[in-house]
């Protein structure tokens, strides 16, 4: 998400570019009933920093000092931030261009989210900081990057709906978008409380700004948010039934709200799910059909690739880290099958042996990288590893798909239906 874009203290310079920072930028406030984001923007260096923690020591509250963390990198999985073009947003849900618009599936998507199920769910209580205490060693450096990773996800998610909320005319699409954000804000907000448990926090503000900004055409932030909120929606109720069953690897008591949380998860993935059905040409031609098994294999391997690097987290809550995704893939595929026209055969024994494959030249990329020799050299080194990595992704792609389609568009019933 889910799985982006916009500011809340900075405007749209144009619906393509967001705007450099003010000169000197005052903190921004965010406030949905007891939720409460301060954003409190720093200067940037030169540097493109993609990530920004603070330590909660007294000592260091206005800047971190240089031991409290190492900034992470940004790579291709890094979690990202997007923006779209606005106008053609807009136009996508003007009533007198667009004849497929649902007026009264939108309106009752609208009571869904003003009933707001979550408004006091995420209420913590002393068992939060206990478990942290009690996390040492490297799984809790491990959980620490669960928790940024979550709540730079779920804040980008933020800042897109925001944006979308405040830039589109239409009123219900807009409210929808804006209640969204409401929901990302709770969840960015409640993960990094759930920081400050290890005495760290995100400078989500630092954040906004310091972000590269990736333009997403709208057809793709469609394709790929819908995606992102469905296979969050899988990953959280999959931990959540996993520990009820297996308290003894209960850690946290984060994982305890998943069962609620995913299921404002899962009514963003059908708030799209609504948009992509009124836009058609979305779903019934072959391009349609090509990008939607490119974001599809887009999002199953960054999500196997990024957990397969941290398979100390799974294992410390007792999942089997490609266990857990391939289930999470395989549930994400059907459902998604309901919708797009076409899906990757994720069931074919073959994919999942593409995806390990992947893994492995993704390691020894990851190897070259820590080692010691000069840059050339690691660049020639990384040669075949990233030919290797690109035949298995490119190769996965080709598979024969599976048709299916929405049920409301297509002819035929879906092959996979949950």
């Amino acid at each position: 998400m889910a799985a982006l874009t916009s500011s809340c203290s900075s405007e749209f310079a144009a619906s393509r570019v967001f705007p450099a920072a003010p000169a000197s930028p005052a903190p921004a406030s965010v406030r949905w009933g007891s939720i409460s984001l301060t954003l409190k923007p720093y200067p940037l260096s030169s540097t493109a920093i993609s990530a920004h923690r603070v330590s909660m020591d007294a000592s260091v509250a206005e800047k971190p000092k240089a031991g409290s963390k190492e900034l992470a990198k940004d790579t291709l999985l890094t979690p990202r931030f997007y923006t779209t073009d606005f106008d053609e947003m807009e136009r996508m849900f003007n009533k007198e261009i667009n004849n497929h618009l649902k007026q009264e599936e939108f309106d009752a998507l609208l009571q869904e989210f003003k009933t707001d199920y979550n408004q006091t769910h995420f209420v913590r209580n002393p068992e939060f900081r206990k478990a942290a205490e009690q996390i040492q060693g490297p799984m809790r450096q491990i959980f620490v990057e669960f928790l940024e990773r979550s709540c730079t996800a779920e804040f980008s998610g933020f800042l897109l709906y925001k944006e979308l909320g405040r830039r589109l005319k239409k009123t219900v699409v807009a409210e929808i978008f804006t209640l969204m954000s409401r929901d990302e804000a709770r969840h960015a907000g409640f993960l990094n409380k759930g920081l400050s448990d290890f005495n760290l926090a995100l400078d989500l503000g630092f954040l906004t700004k310091a972000r590269t900004y990736t333009f997403f055409k709208p057809q793709f932030i469609f394709y790929a948010t819908y995606l992102s909120e469905k296979i969050g929606y899988w990953r959280y109720i999959t931990i959540y039934r996993h520990l009820k069953e297996n308290p003894e690897y209960q850690l946290y008591p984060i994982f305890k709200y998943f069962e609620n949380w995913c299921q404002d998860e899962n009514r963003h993935g059908d708030f799209f799910s609504a948009l992509l059905k009124a836009q058609p040409q979305f779903l019934n031609d072959w391009q349609a059909k090509l990008w939607s098994r490119f974001f599809c294999l887009s999002v199953y391997v960054t999500m196997y690739l990024n957990d397969c690097q941290r398979t100390t987290f799974y294992e410390g809550i007792g999942l089997d880290t490609k266990e857990f995704d391939m289930h999470v893939i395989i549930e994400t595929n059907r459902i998604t099958a309901r919708n797009f026209p076409a899906v990757l055969d994720v069931e074919n024994p073959e994919f999942k042996a593409k995806l390990d494959r992947m893994v492995e030249y993704n390691e020894k990329l990851m190897a070259i990288g820590k080692s010691d020799a000069p840059d050339f050299m690691k660049n020639l080194q990384r040669l075949p590893a990233i030919a290797g990595l690109a035949g298995e992704i490119i190769a996965a792609y080709f598979m024969s798909p599976v048709d299916s389609g929405s049920v409301d568009l297509a002819e035929f019933e879906p092959q996979l239906v949950y």
